[in-house]
């Protein structure tokens, strides 16, 4: 069964960055795809960008495009997201997920497991 644990949110001011961290394991590495959602109090969940684990591709969310970048780290079983220029409006809970799907949609009903979330609160 595929787990996933999110680490490395917390409080910043805008303009600035942050590293969040996705540790992936009970699955092949390279035939899933891996995504970043975000969700902030009172709206839905959105996807922020998706990488694809067997070629290495990625997407973004026009509003995330040019300031997040999705990495992964195939020997740890890591996901990553590198985020810059942080705005108020980046606050949310970030959740990372994983579909068995080889090239998912950005979607929250494409991917069937979920980390517990990590908190990420941007100041202006």
């Amino acid at each position: 069964q595929v787990q996933l644990v999110e680490s490395g949110g917390g409080s910043v001011q805008a303009g600035g960055s942050l590293r969040l961290s996705c540790e992936v394991s009970g699955y092949t590495y390279s035939m899933i795809s891996l995504g970043w959602f975000r969700q902030a109090p009172g709206k839905e969940r959105e996807g922020v960008g998706i990488i694809y684990t067997g070629s290495g591709g990625t997407a973004y969310a026009d509003s995330v495009k040019d300031r997040f970048t999705i990495s992964q780290d195939n020997i740890k079983n890591r996901l990553y997201l590198q985020m810059n220029s942080l705005k108020p409006e980046d606050t949310a809970m970030y959740y990372c997920a994983a579909s068995y799907s080889t090239y998912a949609r950005l979607v929250p009903t494409s991917f069937g497991y979920w980390g517990q979330g990590t908190q990420v609160t941007v100041s202006s």
